[in-house]
C-alpha cells in the first residue's frame, strides 16, 4: 500500500465504500472549493473527481479566519444517495448535511441541522432508518468557546433540519485530551464507536469502544489506543482521526487516518502538514488491531503543466472565495489574469490561486507578466507565514523581490532582470527564444524544495527541508523550511503554492509542478 495515500494538505479523512469503489473526503478550512472528493478502486491509485462545495454560498466562509471554516467531514452513503456532514466554524451555517446522487457532483446547497454545537460530526442510521449525529462537543465560538463536553450524540430529522432530542454524552475515550472525530458503525452483534483523542499533535491517538446499540452504552477496548505514534521513533507522527472501511477483495479492513511526515533525526518538523495515510486492521475477540502506519511513497516523479484555459480542474484552491472569482481566463486568452489586492500575500483574502505541495522534493514554476502591476509566485501557510517572489515591471526590465514572512519577522531580497536591448514589440514572436521569456515582458519564477542527502549534516539533523526562491535563473534566497512547517505556523493546513497579484494586473502564461519522492523520510 502506498503511503500517504493522499499526499500534501489532506487532513481529517472520511472514507466510504460503494459498489466496490472507495471515496474519501477531507477538510479544507479557509480554502475554496471545499471538501474534495477522491475516488479509488484499490486504495492505491486515487483521483480527485470533484469538490462538495463549489459555490461560496454552500459554506459561507467568506469571513472565516485562517484555520477556521471547514473542519472534519464525514462521508456516507444511504438509500442511494451520498451524504456529507460537516460543521462549518467561523461562519453562519453551523452543522450542514450535503447530498448528491453522484459524488463527483453536483452537490446540493445543504440542510442545516439545528441543535448541534461542536465539531467533527458523524452521520449514521440505526436498523430502523433513524439518523443519528455523533460529534465532539468542543465549543468554538461565543462565551463558552474552548469548553469541551466530550463525545455527544443526537437523533436528527435530516429533512426538517433539526435535532429530535437533547444531546446525550457517550464514551469519550481513555482520558486523553480532546476526544474528537467520532464514527459509529455496526459490525456483527456490536455497534462500535471509533474516536480520536490526545489532540491532533504528537499525542494523537485512535481509540475504540463497543456497545449493544447505536446509542450505547459503550465500553472501551482493553488495548486502547489501537493506533498512536506517540512515544515511537516513527517517520509518521500525529496519527489519528481515523475512519474504518472494508479492504479490497475481501482482505483486511483498512483504517484511513491522518498523519504527518517528519524530517531528519529530530523528527520535529512536517512541511506538508497533515496528510491522509492508511493501515490495515485485523480483528481479535471482537476488537480491531491496527498495524503501525508506515511511509511507503510512490516511485518516480510527477510532472504537471496546468491548463490555463480552464479552472475546471478540481485541485485549484483560493482563499475564502472561488478560484473563478479571483482569476479571469477571458481577459487574455490562454493566460490567467489576476487583479491585485492591497497587501499581496499579507492580505486576509489575497488574489491568490494555488495547488497543494504534495512531495517533499518539489518545484513550482510560473511564467508571469507583471508589466502592468505586481505579483508572482507564493508558498502559503496563512497570511502570517508565507514565501513569495513578487515581480514588478518598470519599463526597463523586471524587478523581482523575494520575501520570507514568519509571523512578525520579515526579510526581502531584490534583483533586477533587464529587458532585451530591443523592445519586445520590435521582435517577431517567433524569434523570441523560449529560454528568454523576459523578451516578451515575462519572467520565470520558481520555488524549489529539497531534502539534504543523508549523512551530510546541516539541516538534516535539524529536521528541515531547503526552500529556494528563484527568478529568471537567479537564486535570490535559500531558506530553512522548518519555519514554514505545520509546527511553526501552528496551522491545520499545509503548504499551498500558487500565483498572486498585489497591484494592478498580472497575467500568468505557464504554471507547472514537479514532485519527486525520496527515501530520506
Amino acid at each position: 500500500m502506498i503511503n500517504p495515500i493522499l499526499p500534501g494538505f489532506h487532513p481529517d479523512p472520511s472514507v466510504v465504500l460503494v459498489d466496490g469503489v472507495y471515496y474519501i473526503a477531507t477538510s479544507t478550512f479557509e480554502y475554496l472549493p471545499g471538501l474534495p472528493i477522491f475516488r479509488s478502486h484499490d486504495l492505491v491509485t486515487w483521483e480527485q473527481i470533484g469538490n462538495v462545495a463549489t459555490r461560496p454560498e454552500q459554506l459561507g466562509i467568506e469571513q472565516a479566519a485562517s484555520g477556521m471554516g471547514v473542519w472534519a467531514p464525514t462521508l456516507r452513503h444511504h438509500d442511494g444517495r451520498f451524504h456529507l456532514i460537516v460543521i462549518v466554524t467561523g461562519g453562519p451555517r453551523g452543522c450542514v448535511v450535503f447530498t448528491a446522487e453522484d459524488p463527483a457532483g453536483p452537490w446540493d446547497d445543504g440542510t442545516e441541522i439545528a441543535g448541534i454545537e461542536g465539531i467533527d460530526p458523524d452521520l449514521a442510521w440505526d436498523d430502523d432508518g433513524n439518523a443519528y449525529v455523533t460529534y465532539s462537543g468542543f465549543i468554538t465560538s461565543g462565551p463558552a468557546a474552548g469548553t469541551h463536553h466530550g463525545i455527544q450524540q443526537v437523533r436528527v430529522d435530516l429533512t426538517a433540519g433539526k435535532a429530535l432530542e437533547e444531546p446525550r454524552p457517550l464514551w469519550s475515550g481513555t482520558g486523553r485530551q480532546f476526544p474528537e472525530a467520532p464514527h459509529v458503525f455496526r459490525r456483527g452483534e456490536f455497534w462500535y464507536l471509533l474516536i480520536a483523542e490526545g489532540g491532533t499533535e504528537r499525542g494523537h491517538a485512535v481509540s475504540i469502544a463497543r456497545g449493544p446499540s447505536i446509542t450505547g452504552p459503550f465500553s472501551g477496548a482493553p488495548a486502547n489506543p489501537i493506533v498512536t505514534a506517540a512515544g515511537y521513533d516513527s517517520p509518521v507522527q500525529c496519527v489519528g482521526h481515523a475512519d474504518l472501511v472494508a479492504g479490497p477483495d475481501g482482505g483486511d479492513d483498512v483504517l484511513v487516518l491522518l498523519g504527518v511526515r517528519v524530517l531528519g533525526r529530530t523528527k520535529a518538523f512536517s512541511p506538508l502538514g497533515r496528510e491522509t495515510f492508511a493501515t490495515t486492521v485485523t480483528w481479535h475477540d471482537g476488537w480491531p488491531q491496527a498495524r503501525p502506519v508506515r511511509v511507503l511513497p510512490s516511485a518516480g516523479a510527477v510532472s504537471e503543466s496546468f491548463d490555463l484555459t480552464s479552472l475546471d480542474d478540481p485541485g485549484w484552491l483560493a482563499i475564502g472565495r472561488s478560484p473563478e472569482s479571483v482569476g479571469s481566463l477571458t481577459e487574455a486568452p490562454g493566460r490567467l489574469t489576476l487583479h491585485g489586492v492591497t497587501g499581496g500575500m499579507r492580505a486576509f483574502r489575497p488574489a491568490f490561486i494555488g495547488r497543494r505541495q504534495r512531495h517533499l522534493t518539489s518545484t513550482f514554476t510560473a511564467t508571469v507578466d507583471a508589466s502592468r502591476g505586481a505579483g508572482g509566485l507564493a508558498c502559503r501557510y496563512d497570511e502570517h507565514f508565507h514565501l513569495s517572489l513578487e515581480a514588478r515591471g518598470d519599463g526597463h526590465g523586471t524587478t523581482v523581490t523575494a520575501t520570507a514572512k514568519l509571523a512578525d519577522l520579515e526579510q526581502s531580497w531584490t534583483t533586477q532582470i533587464p529587458a532585451a536591448h530591443l523592445p519586445a514589440a520590435q521582435i517577431p514572436a517567433a524569434q523570441i527564444p523560449a529560454a528568454r521569456p523576459e523578451l516578451a515582458g515575462q519572467v520565470e519564477l520558481r520555488i524549489e524544495t529539497s531534502l539534504p542527502a543523508p549523512g551530510t549534516g546541516g539541516p538534516e539533523g535539524d529536521g528541515a527541508d531547503r526552500i529556494r526562491l528563484i527568478a529568471g535563473g537567479i537564486c535570490l534566497a535559500e531558506l530553512d523550511g522548518r519555519y514554514w512547517s505545520s509546527e511553526t505556523a501552528a496551522s491545520f493546513t499545509g503548504r499551498v503554492t500558487g500565483v498572486f497579484a498585489s497591484e494592478g494586473t498580472v497575467t500568468v502564461s505557464h504554471f507547472a509542478y514537479h514532485g519527486q519522492e525520496t527515501p530520506f523520510c
